[in-house]
């Protein structure tokens, strides 16, 4: 007897270019994996009430992947079909500051040598805490500010001199990897074979369903987050005919 249990795993590897860096991406902390065969049918009736003849029509090979680790590759290889480069945009949050009591009052933020982009301020601490500040040209009252998007230094009213700011931005780091996405032709369709697999041991016999879909290509792509939950990724794809007319591959033990 043969039985599964657990998510299983799925890796994705893409077909439709080669080179350095392409290869066998897995989803990891997979959660789920759903794939479903379905057919339109075709019914030829006569006089009586049931048919006498089903034929079916077409088919088609669904997919859906929930996982947890958030990898890169998968959305670079798989679903955009763009090489990821090195490098990370990435946001600090709410970092602390402090306006100098005299002046210039400006604040250099910490990563200002690799800075891009304003994401505003609030204040800290006093009767204006939890308070929006104002971007403008020139800040000549109490909760204005301006920034140089080149240099990262964020320029405060007199008025503000030794308020504590949270300012939230945007910068580039060295690690980690970038995909600068771009508006591709219609008909651009990245491929990949998709692998999935499960395992169990049963009444003291190993037993696995692996499961080879030669040609597929991906059709959805969530990143839902909530409240005291962790951001479970949901990848959907279509399964296709390859060059060869083949499918794919379905083995089990028994």
């Amino acid at each position: 007897m043969q039985l599964a249990f657990g998510a299983g795993a799925l890796w994705g590897n893409r077909t439709d270019v080669t080179g350095s860096g392409i290869g066998p991406d897995q989803f990891g902390i997979l959660q789920d994996v759903q794939i479903d065969w379905d057919w339109t049918t075709r019914e030829l009736w006569g006089q009586f009430q049931f048919p006498v003849d089903i034929a079916r029509g077409q088919g088609k090979i669904i997919g859906k992947a929930k996982f947890a680790r958030i990898f890169g590759a998968i959305y670079g290889d798989l679903f955009f079909g763009q090489t990821a480069a090195t490098g990370q945009l990435t946001v600090s949050e709410n970092e602390a500051a402090s306006v100098p009591a005299t002046n210039p009052y400006t604040v250099t933020v910490a990563n200002a040598a690799n800075y891009v982009d304003d994401l505003g301020i609030f204040y800290a601490t006093g009767a204006a805490a939890g308070n929006r500040f104002t971007r403008i040209t020139t800040p000549s009252a109490a909760g204005q500010y301006s920034v140089n998007t080149a240099t990262g230094i964020y320029t405060f009213a007199a008025a503000d001199a030794g308020a504590s700011p949270l300012i939230s931005y945007l910068y580039n780091k060295s690690t980690g990897k970038k995909l600068v996405l771009t508006n591709q032709l219609m008909g651009y369709t990245p491929t990949f074979k998709a692998t999935f697999y499960t395992s169990k041991t049963t009444q003291g016999a190993p037993a696995g369903l692996a499961l080879v879909l030669n040609a597929c290509t991906a059709t959805k792509l969530s990143l839902p987050t909530k409240v005291n939950d962790y951001e479970i990724q949901e990848f959907d794809f279509s399964a296709f005919a390859d060059a060869t007319g083949a499918i794919g591959t379905l083995s089990v033990n028994e």
